[in-house]
């Protein structure tokens, strides 16, 4: 089986469960609408800066990711299926289809939290092209240290809340940056330009991990 092969396997099996299930896009889309309806309430009719918005739209997606993503592997662990991947598939070709599969996920996630945003905070986006540009980036880059981390933690005894711990100070450069990155794609002003540091930051910090995982994840994975 070639590699792009075994990553499309790992990625159509997951899909198809997932469109059976709904588990994962139900339990990320209840989150992030009962999130932001507090946010709602609690801003009122308050005027809040964009730094604070993105902030706030960034928040949910982030812990949208630590608590609906985290199941990559465990769901493996639960239905038994981990020895079957392991004879028939690459550890990297698992951890690609898994990230594709996870990056899918957040982008459902930042389509209906932008959505939310706007409406409930009457966000106006003043550069549509750098927000979408920032949301896709930057959910790779989360999806991809969640995706190796999911998969180191999925046979510990007490994973629940080993994945926010460990993923928080790993993601510390991408938050700065999305944050700082929406911020630009709201408030207007320079635009692209002023974001420029920002966008670079990542797409260095997702190529980083993504191919340190790929390098790394067949001993994860055999481990």
């Amino acid at each position: 089986m070639s590699w792009i092969h075994g990553t499309w396997a790992v990625l159509e099996k997951d899909l198809r469960l997932e469109l059976r299930s709904r588990y994962a896009v139900n339990m990320l889309l209840m989150f992030v609408l009962s999130s932001l309806l507090l946010v709602a309430f609690s801003v009122g009719q308050d005027e809040i800066s964009p730094r604070l918005r993105s902030a706030l739209l960034w928040i949910v997606i982030l812990f949208s990711a630590s608590i609906g993503l985290g199941r990559a592997f465990v769901a493996e662990e639960e239905r038994g299926t981990v020895l079957l991947l392991r004879l028939n598939v690459r550890g990297s070709m698992v951890y690609a289809g898994k990230l594709a599969f996870n990056f899918l996920l957040l982008l459902a996630v930042d389509v209906v939290a932008t959505a939310v945003v706007a409406l409930i905070l009457d966000l106006d986006v003043a550069v549509p092209g750098l927000l979408a540009a920032v949301l896709a980036l930057g959910s790779l880059g989360l999806a991809g240290a969640t995706t190796l981390l999911a998969a180191i933690i999925a046979r510990a005894s007490n994973r629940g809340p080993l994945l926010p711990v460990l993923l928080f100070p790993i993601l510390v450069p991408l938050l700065l940056s999305v944050v700082s990155g929406t911020r630009e794609a709201l408030a207007g002003g320079a635009g692209w330009a002023a974001a420029g540091d920002e966008l670079a930051t990542l797409a260095g910090f997702a190529g980083v991990i993504i191919t340190t995982a790929v390098l790394l994840f067949d001993f994860v994975w055999d481990d």
